[in-house]
């Protein structure tokens, strides 16, 4: 029997799609990775939707708070459905990581990011990040007027003329690197000085706008706050400036955002893509040109122009994994704080 030449290509192809099939069934699935989110939301979906975009795999987010998700992450153990587990800031990492939860991540995902933006262990990963600033008031605050260092805060002087989010994840990884910098007896002090000189407020975009309408002076919050009002209408932040402490001081504190992949995912090379998609170009770009005004932490990557350069910060260097929630938490109760 003759077989014609654009029968046996027909068959060759009909062969090649079928051998193919089952790859893309494989990298699409039925099931989507499952993601316990604890950064912006806005942010990660940007995130998720580039991922899928280019890989085709889908992302459900399960959004939270740092501490809310470390702890169900804890709680919950090998049962967890997660896949990945996405932070605003470090301490939540190292809870989960000191519960042995997280998988090493692969030698080319650590490649991406510079070593001071990631634990040595490489069992987690910095993603993204955001320096804490002092947010005044420019009518009540002269630049001669503003503390040199975030210490200062804890003089007399400073009696119910700041604030801060006590309460918050944001506010608890700076103290955390203050514990880390300064040891239990500083911190102690500290504390102690701001439960009596501090004004607390629920959040810091609360805090912010606080300072902006003259009810306080200052406030300590992370940078992009500002940076973000300012993009929009500018109204809860017009009347405010940022200090940067500098000098590598506790106030300079660059809090890390991180990326993990639990040990017990049903999607481990899923979930290994989508933390070095993030971490690598696609994500770190999204940084650079998306509205959330955090800092890009790529080999290489840019932050949006607006902001100060990393460098110029001149922060003091924390081991991420060394930040401690637990004690600080503590810390913080003793001194009537939370």
């Amino acid at each position: 029997m003759k077989i014609s030449l654009p029968f046996l290509a027909r068959a060759v192809a009909l062969a090649a799609s079928m051998l193919a099939a089952p790859l893309v069934v494989l990298a699409q699935g039925s099931d989507s990775l499952v993601v316990y989110n604890a950064q912006h939301v806005s942010l990660t979906q940007a995130w998720a939707d580039g991922f899928t975009k280019e890989t085709g795999i889908k992302v459900t987010m399960r959004n939270g708070g740092d501490s809310e998700l470390g702890n169900q992450l804890v709680q919950e153990g090998a049962a967890s459905p997660a896949d990945v587990f996405l932070t605003e800031n470090s301490p939540a990492m190292a809870l989960v990581d000191a519960a042995g939860l997280f998988a090493p991540l692969d030698a080319a995902t650590l490649a991406q990011v510079p070593a001071n933006f990631r634990p040595s262990h490489g069992r987690w990963i910095g993603v993204a990040a955001r320096t804490t600033v002092f947010v005044y008031n420019k009518s009540k605050l002269t630049a001669e007027q503003l503390p040199k260092s975030m210490l200062d805060l804890a003089n007399p002087s400073w009696k119910g003329r700041w604030a801060a989010s006590p309460s918050g994840a944001d506010f608890q990884a700076i103290v955390s690197a203050l514990l880390e910098l300064k040891g239990e007896t500083v911190t102690a002090g500290w504390l102690k000085a701001m439960k009596e000189n501090a004004t607390p407020y629920k959040g810091n975009s609360t805090v912010m706008k606080a300072v902006n309408a003259g009810q306080i002076d200052g406030g300590v919050i992370y940078h992009y706050y500002h940076f973000g009002d300012q993009a929009k209408t500018g109204e809860n932040s017009k009347n405010t400036g940022l200090h940067y402490f500098r000098n590598e001081d506790p106030g300079a504190f660059v809090s890390i955002s991180g990326g993990g992949v639990l040990s017990t995912s049903k999607h481990a090379a899923q979930a290994q893509a989508f933390v070095k998609w993030v971490a690598g170009k696609g994500g770190q770009e999204i940084l650079k040109t998306g509205d959330s005004y955090e800092y890009a932490v790529g080999v290489g990557a840019q932050s949006n122009p607006k902001l100060v350069p990393l460098a110029e910060l001149q922060a003091p260097k924390v081991d991420p994994s060394k930040l401690n929630s637990k004690k600080v938490s503590d810390l913080m109760t003793q001194a009537g704080l939370l």
